[in-house]
Formats: structure tokens, C-alpha cells, sequence
């Protein structure tokens, strides 16, 4: 199935990094390819100080703010659809939320403070989009204040990491732009190597061996110390860069590179270097693609009701593993709550865009039991709340764990205390999905899968449940009839389960 979106549409991503802030409008064509309207680059250093103080300053927020006015009247002349994300500096501020209101009221700009499992997904997105679907792919990215990693197959990620090493972090730690001293490197590489180790397996199994590099930093480093004419730069010829930038004076890296990369090229450099030697790489590759490229292939993704994507539910399953959930239960829910969202969509009359938090929801709803089985909802709830589930953003994040929360117990009625907080039309969502969500887990009461097959109709005053079972269903039968008054209340109709052969 094509991804092509409306010939008019125009698409536009914003990324506030450490560093600068960027703006990049595209159209999709018919093929779905992406073709580059505008770009722009404003040096502004959002991060400047952050990671030094926690907090981002006064004047630093006026600057990012004048710009996203200036970014946001230039999408709106265009009439886009917008995506802005905000990376490691505003993660680490302590006054974010403060800056996030001022820029929805001032710029008129919705700017999510994405996670770095997210930023690093769209990373990998915007550099692998239309990679072949068997090509294996190792991803090095080297922002301000973080460093993402991806092993992925084609596009689609296999494991995401996101590290808190970034040059302009690394540079504040260690005071390296100016001179850089021997002692002084080997705590830098020290430090560097310590973090990798915590974070990321050594020398990942069948991992390639020639890495990909993406951001500005890793194409400035690989420029330098790659052979003259080549994009890529070997172990040997990284740890040598390294050695010879750290020699330099600060005049001198001033006159090779840009003088705001020059002061952190440095701690750049030693990343990118520890990182090759960590993951087993021969050599890195620079690319001139990353996040933005990535927040584009994201809309036009999102745009596409008829693409099928898995990669949220593949986190989903990923975090449900790591807390050791009923597997075939959590899949076996989230199947028929697809069953009934896809033959209910007349009665529930939600966007297509929501049927990716039900099934997120059904498969996580049990987690809650690695804290306890006692209020294992309420755990559910937290869980998925303080989670980075790659593929959603906060607000989303949120969705999914109120749905989640309102598998069983307390019905998901307006009035209730887990629903504050939430807008009438976010709460109307929650209510029906959690819904259809208690009508699945009913369904397997037993945790057995006993229904092998599901079909639900929507007639004038009921919904007739067809099930198919490959053995007896009477817990089953017994948990839906608990759920009928709710779904009455919610959809206004009865339910009624009709057990065939």
C-alpha cells in the first residue's frame, strides 16, 4: 500500500535541540517520496547552561521563543500539519512545562518534549526510511546533550538506547572547549566508556560492522578524520582525530570548524570515538539525515489510515516482557479489542488514529502485577505512565494508561477520580475504548484463550457477540455479563454473547 498523502499536503518538523533549532517543510509526492520546500537553522544554544544549572535561562527561552514565533507563521503561510519535539536540554530543565505553555500561547505551537527511546525511534525513522526490509542497521546519533543508538531491521527498530552524553553536556563537564589536556581526555574517555558500559550491551550480536552516523557533530568529526573524497572514517582514524583535536588550541579548531561547533568538537569526537570502539564497529559512515527527517516520515506515516504499523505494539510486547506479563493473554485481549474497535466503528464513531492506545492498552493492561496483584490496575496505571514507550507522546502516553488502568474494578464513569484532569473529549475516549477493553478481558477471564473466534454486530438496540470456542466459556460468559450495564451506559445498546460451534 502507497504512503502518499494529498498532493497539497505540506509537512512540517520543528526540533528544539541542544544546540539549535531547526525548521524543515516538505511535500510528499505521489510515491510518497519527500521534497524539501524550506529549511532552516538557528544556532541558539537552548541547552546553553542547562546542564549546569537545571534550568533553562531567561533570555535563552526568549531566543527559542522568537524563533518558533518566526517557524510558526512560516507553517501556518503554508498551511501544514506540524510536529515539534524538544530534545535532551528540555528534557533536563526544570522549568519545561513553563516554557512549553509560553510556546503554545506564544507561537501557537504544540512542542512535545519527546523521551530519548522516542527521539531516538524517529532518528532511526529519518535516516532508514525506505531501507530495504532484511538490511540490518547500526544508528550512532550525537546530539547537544544526548547520544542515541539503534540496531534496526529496514526501518523498524529492534533496540533503541538514548544516553545522557551529548557535546555540549560533555563539554560543560569537563570545561573542554578550550584546552584539552591529557589527564583531562583520559577522564573524558573514562567517563564515556563507564556510561556506555551501563547503558548497551558490548559488541551487539549480528550488528554490522560499519555503523551509520547521523547529526552534525558526527559529520563534522568523520570530515575531519576520514581520508580526503570519503564519508567514512575507521576505529584508527576516530581515535587519532581525537588525539589531534584535543592537541589543538582553541584558535586552532576555531579556523577548521564553526566556531560554536569548534568548542565542542572535542567532546564530540571522544563520544563518536568510545562509541565505535564499544559497539565493535570497524567504521562509521555520515549521513546527512536524522530527526527532522524523521518527524516527517512520522506525519506522513500518521496520515496513512491504511498502513499498517506494528512498531508501538513491538514496544509494547518489549515492556511487557522486561515485566514478565502473560504474554499470550495480553495478546490474545488486544486481538479481540481490535475485534471490536475495527466491526464496532459505527457505534463508537472514534478516528482510526486511536486504535493504536487500545491495543498498547490491551497488551499492557496486566502489568501492573510485577508491583502486585492487589490494585494491579492502579499499578498498571503508573507504570505505563512513568514509562518511554517509544511511539507515543506524553499526552498520548496518557491516554493509554487511563485505558489501561480501567480494565476491571472501578467503571470508567466521568465523575471518577482517575479521570481528572483529562479534557470532555479525551474522557469520552477513555471511556469507550476502556469499554471495549473490559468486554476483551472478560473474554478471557481464565487467561486460557478460550475463544478462537470473534464477531461482533451492531444491530438497533443490541451488540450480538458471535463466539467460536475450542472449550468451555462459562467464566468467560460470566465476567461479559458483568460489563453489560457499562456498555449500555457507554453505547447505549445491550450486549448479548451468542455461543456458536
Amino acid at each position: 500500500m502507497s504512503t502518499a498523502a494529498p498532493p497539497q499536503t505540506v509537512l512540517a518538523a520543528i526540533d528544539v535541540g541542544t544546540n539549535a533549532v531547526r525548521l524543515e517543510l516538505a511535500r510528499p509526492d505521489a510515491d510518497g517520496a519527500l521534497e524539501t520546500l524550506h529549511q532552516e537553522r538557528d544556532p541558539i544554544r537552548p541547552g546553553e547552561g542547562v546542564f549546569a544549572t537545571g534550568s533553562m535561562p531567561e533570555e535563552t527561552a526568549d531566543r527559542l521563543l522568537s524563533t518558533l514565533r518566526r517557524y510558526a507563521a512560516l507553517c501556518r503561510k503554508h498551511k501544514a500539519r506540524v510536529r515539534a519535539v524538544a530534545t535532551s536540554a528540555m528534557r533536563d530543565a526544570r522549568n519545561q512545562q513553563e516554557i512549553v505553555q509560553r510556546v503554545r500561547d506564544e507561537a501557537g505551537l504544540n512542542l512535545e518534549v519527546v523521551s530519548g527511546k522516542e527521539e531516538a525511534r524517529l532518528i532511526c525513522l529519518g535516516v532508514l526510511h525506505r531501507k530495504p526490509p532484511h538490511v540490518r542497521s547500526l544508528l550512532v546519533d550525537i546530539g547537544g546533550g544526548s547520544t542515541e543508538v539503534a540496531l534496526a531491521t529496514g526501518e523498524r527498530p529492534d533496540e533503541l538506547w538514548s544516553l545522557a552524553l551529548g557535546s555540549v553536556r560533555i563539554t560543560e563537564m569537563f570545561e573542554a572547549s578550550g584546552k584539552v589536556t591529557p589527564k583531562r581526555l583520559r577522564l573524558m574517555r573514562s567517563y564515556v566508556e563507564e556510561q556506555l558500559r551501563k547503558a548497551i550491551p558490548e559488541r551487539l550480536p549480528n550488528s554490522p560492522r560499519v555503523a551509520l552516523g547521523s547529526s552534525g557533530t558526527i559529520n563534522a568529526v568523520v570530515g575531519f578524520a576520514a581520508s580526503e573524497g570519503t564519508a567514512h572514517a575507521s576505529l584508527r582514524q576516530l581515535t587519532s582525530a581525537v588525539d589531534m583535536l584535543s592537541e589543538m588550541t582553541p584558535e586552532r579548531r576555531r579556523k577548521r570548524f564553526d566556531p560554536r561547533r569548534a568548542d565542542i568538537i572535542v567532546a564530540g569526537a571522544t563520544i563518536l570515538e568510545r562509541a565505535a570502539r564499544h559497539l565493535g564497529v570497524e567504521s562509521i559512515t555520515a549521513v546527512n539525515r536524522g530527526l527532522r527527517d524523521g518527524l516527517l516520515v512520522d506525519l506522513l506515516y500518521r496520515q496513512d489510515e491504511h498502513r499498517e504499523d506494528h512498531s508501538l505494539a513491538d514496544a509494547a510486547v518489549a515492556m511487557g516482557r522486561r515485566l514478565l506479563f502473560d504474554e499470550k493473554h495480553a495478546r490474545q485481549v488486544a486481538r479481540l479489542a481490535l475485534t471490536l474497535f475495527d466491526e464496532l466503528a459505527a457505534l463508537h464513531n472514534l478516528p482510526l488514529s486511536c486504535r493504536p492506545y487500545l491495543e498498547t492498552a490491551a497488551l499492557l493492561h496486566d502489568v501492573g502485577n510485577a508491583v502486585s496483584y492487589e490494585r494491579h490496575h492502579k499499578h498498571t496505571y503508573y507504570l505505563i505512565h512513568n514509562s518511554d514507550i517509544p511511539g507515543l507522546a506524553d499526552h498520548e502516553r496518557e491516554l493509554v494508561a487511563r485505558v489501561a488502568r480501567y480494565h476491571q474494578r472501578s467503571p470508567p464513569e466521568l465523575h471518577h477520580s482517575g479521570m481528572q484532569g483529562l479534557s470532555a473529549a479525551e474522557a469520552r475516549l477513555v471511556r469507550k475504548l476502556a469499554t471495549l477493553l473490559r468486554v476483551a478481558n472478560a473474554l478471557d477471564g481464565g487467561h486460557h484463550q478460550p475463544v478462537k473466534e470473534l464477531r461482533a454486530t451492531n444491530g438497533r438496540d443490541t451488540v450480538s457477540l458471535h463466539l467460536k470456542a475450542r472449550q468451555p466459556v462459562d467464566l468467560e460468559l460470566w465476567m461479559v455479563e458483568r460489563e453489560v450495564a457499562l456498555f449500555r451506559r457507554v453505547f447505549g445498546k445491550r450486549l448479548v454473547p451468542h455461543l456458536g460451534r
